[in-house]
């Protein structure tokens, strides 16, 4: 799965990261895990907001 970032924010859970609209998620080199995907993708977080969204593979 790819993921798009829709929503600036900190990764509290990768060092600080900044992840900025439009970057995918997660990042090169990193896996998280399921719960923390699931946690981005819906309101089950400190922003309270979805930060990401699941994307095709050929999409950009």
């Amino acid at each position: 799965m790819k993921y798009k970032v829709i929503r600036k924010f900190k990764d509290l859970q990768d060092s600080n990261y900044i992840y900025n609209v439009g970057d995918t998620y997660p990042r090169k080199g990193k896996r998280p895990k399921k719960e923390r995907i699931e946690e981005l993708l819906s309101s089950n977080n400190k922003a309270g907001k979805s930060l990401i969204v699941e994307v095709e593979e050929g999409d950009k």
